[in-house]
């Protein structure tokens, strides 16, 4: 969502505004508060000045953005707002009388401040039909909008040539004597001014009550058929219109709706502001955070203060005249402490946990959810645990904890209706990802700030645990099952190869002994020769029983030990020259540290032989800390990051973690493979030696 943004381009009307400003700042400073200047074009230069400053910042941003066409519109706001500023400012400071002879040229240059007064005025009923693109909606929506564009501008139009505060202007110095005539004032303005003076009340409410309406109902359009960076660039305008709508609901409230020059000027500086911020990069701020934020919060505020003031004046009119002035701010005070602060307190925690959930007290969410999953069975309940959690927290209607388990399946639980939009989370224990967090991605409570992330994240580390632990116990219950099956499996091949295979042999062997027996006494050639059959046929199954026994463990380890029989290993491995790097001596290892070591070197071997395209492999053998390190590296062609693990890979992983060790495979920048595997044992560590 970057926009492409000629600083030099975007800098140049600010800095212009910026000199106007300052040069009416000091005219504004210098002249006397009590002149007749200030008498005679009333209103501070203050308004326009930053209204003029923050429509040139936004014809800067529009025309660094390749916006010529709405630059040059907004540049014509920018300049009737300076030239409004700079104008009251020169009255203020030079004008102390009328000049004999002078009225007319005053007088004009009256009517020129009103008119730079007004058009700025006009600028949000543009802005808010026509930003970002200029261009109106498509269909009828689009036709009505340019017409209250059209009814705005007939409105100003009727402001500005009919009679208003600037028309009627006291004259003194008319006279020789300098004295004021009473009662006499002069419209400034076309001569049809006076015939307007019926048709602007109208104008003004038509104004206000039908096309300002109509206008803020545009950017919603917008919004609602938008998607990417200009939807984003609508959060800001829709923000700018919130914040202007709750200070002006505050000044109905407080000012009893006293809407002066102040909160018009200072408000569309506001929107001019959040337009340009809208057309900047949009990566490091949220439109739509600040525009939840400010609609949730500021609404929240204004309301507390219409309670208040609600409040105070209930009481005031309840005691009447009956106490006096002092008696009265007692029992204000009084009534504040003891009744009305506790139910405001209650009410206002009561509505921020509708609105946002429990995120307001963290303490209790996390001590919450640890109760939960303390109660929670294992697996699934506490998942669920977890979700309800969190869906309590943040007030969300859908939180879902999935868990990966064996085979590729996934334990879902879920609370709530899925919506259309989601987003995810890694759920992480100890850098490893044993699960994702599910939440909407739209929405007034899944909107997240920086205390909401840390809260999730305090109940994220909780799910990782209850997610470890069901992985934990779905193993545990897979590994049983695989024991047993695994067990009787190896049972039923050693009955059958003893029962279809030795024990046949063995009681072929058993009939020609007894065969030879029968024929010693009188053929002894014959017995001779019928032992020497037994002879063979019993080497036989002495080979029979030696390929039994290699089934149930690599005889090289237990003849030349681990280091000879990887050596072994690596003599097969055609066109590669592997070596092996082991301490001297290893050490007394367990049986299954042994096996696994040899099969996961001959696994690794047997991927360089096929995939690697190598010419040297080394195995490191190594004793660190109670682990013994398994590390085989070769220089071949490495592993795609792109290509699926296979059955030797997902091999070498099972066997490491039946032990409870663990894996890697990682491909250097100097080119090749290595795979590093982490084995239980409890040896201490010799001196290393080359082999």
């Amino acid at each position: 969502m970057r926009t492409s943004l000629n600083s030099r381009v975007a800098l140049a009307p600010p800095a212009v505004a910026s000199i106007v400003v300052a040069l009416a700042g000091t005219m504004e400073v210098a002249a006397d508060q009590d002149s007749f200047g200030h008498e005679l074009v009333p209103g501070a230069v203050w308004i326009y000045a930053i209204l003029g400053l923050a429509l040139a910042t936004l014809t800067g941003v529009l025309a660094a953005t390749g916006r010529r066409g709405l630059a040059i519109g907004c540049s014509v706001f920018a300049a009737c707002a300076l030239a409004s500023s700079l104008l009251r400012a020169w009255v203020h400071w030079s004008v102390d009388a009328v000049p004999v002879g002078g009225a007319a040229g005053l007088l004009a240059l009256i009517w020129v401040i009103k008119v730079t007064t007004l058009v700025p005025q006009l600028f949000v009923s543009y802005g808010l039909v026509l930003y970002p693109d200029g261009r109106a909606l498509p269909g009828w929506w689009g036709r009505i909008a340019l017409l209250s564009i059209a009814g705005s501008t007939l409105s100003g139009l009727a402001q500005i040539f009919g009679p208003g505060t600037l028309d009627a202007v006291p004259i003194v110095g008319l006279d020789p004597g300098h004295t004021v005539l009473e009662g006499e004032h002069v419209l400034v303005g076309p001569l049809i001014g006076a015939h307007l003076e019926h048709v602007m009340p109208v104008t003004a409410i038509t104004a206000i009550v039908v096309l300002l309406p109509i206008q803020l109902s545009i950017p919603v359009l917008r919004w609602r058929q938008s998607s990417g960076a200009d939807r984003e660039r609508l959060y800001w305008l829709l923000w700018a219109v919130v914040a202007v709508g709750l200070a002006a609901t505050v000044d109905v409230i407080v000012r009893e709706g006293t809407l002066d020059a102040w909160l018009i000027g200072l408000g569309t500086a506001l929107v001019a502001l959040a337009m340009a911020v809208g057309l900047l990069d949009q990566t490091r701020v949220s439109g739509e955070e600040w525009l939840t934020n400010t609609a949730l919060y500021g609404g929240l505020w204004v309301g507390v203060l219409a309670l208040d003031l609600a409040f105070l004046s209930l009481l005031t009119v309840m005691l009447g005249d009956a106490l006096d002035e002092q008696d009265v701010i007692l029992v204000v005070l009084f009534f504040s402490a003891l009744i009305y602060a506790p139910l405001r307190a209650a009410l206002w925690r009561l509505v921020r946990r509708f609105l946002l959930g429990g995120r307001e007290n963290p303490y209790d969410v996390v001590a919450g959810l640890a109760a939960g999953l303390e109660l929670a069975d294992e697996g699934p309940d506490q998942l669920l645990a977890v979700a309800r959690a969190v869906a309590d927290a943040f007030g969300v209607a859908y939180v879902a904890v999935e868990v990966e388990r064996a085979a590729g399946a996934r334990l879902t639980a879920a609370v709530g209706t899925r919506p259309r939009e989601i987003r995810t989370l890694p759920i992480t224990y100890r850098g490893r990802e044993v699960g994702r967090l599910v939440l909407p991605a739209r929405g007034l409570r899944a909107r997240l700030g920086r205390r909401d992330e840390e809260l999730l994240g305090d109940l994220i580390r909780q799910a990782a645990v209850a997610a470890r632990t069901t992985q934990l116990a779905d193993a545990l219950q897979d590994n049983r099952e695989q024991l047993v099956l695994a067990r009787e499996e190896e049972r039923r091949r050693l009955r059958r190869d003893l029962h279809d295979g030795l024990g046949p042999s063995l009681g072929g062997a058993v009939f020609q002994l007894d065969s030879a027996r029968l024929t010693v006494d009188r053929d002894p050639e014959a017995a001779a020769a019928q032992l020497q059959a037994t002879e063979t046929h019993l080497l036989g199954v002495m080979d029979d029983v030696r390929r039994l026994v290699s089934d149930l463990r690599p005889p090289a380890l237990d003849t030349v030990g681990l280091v000879g029989a990887l050596r072994q290993q690596g003599d097969l491995v055609p066109g590669v020259e592997v070596r092996v790097v082991a301490p001297a001596p290893l050490g007394t290892l367990s049986a299954a540290a042994e096996v696994a070591a040899y099969r996961i070197a001959g696994e690794a071997l047997t991927n360089v032989n096929r995939h690697a395209r190598a010419r040297n492999c080394t195995i490191r053998l190594a004793v660190e800390d109670g682990w013994l390190l398994v590390e085989i590296a070769d220089d071949g062609t490495g592993i795609s990051l792109e290509r699926e693990a296979g059955v030797g890979l997902l091999s070498l992983r099972e066997r490491a973690d039946e032990l409870g060790g663990r894996t890697e495979i990682s491909c250097p920048p100097s080119g090749g493979t290595v795979v590093r595997a982490w084995l239980p044992a409890s040896v201490t560590q010799p001196e290393e030696s080359l082999l």
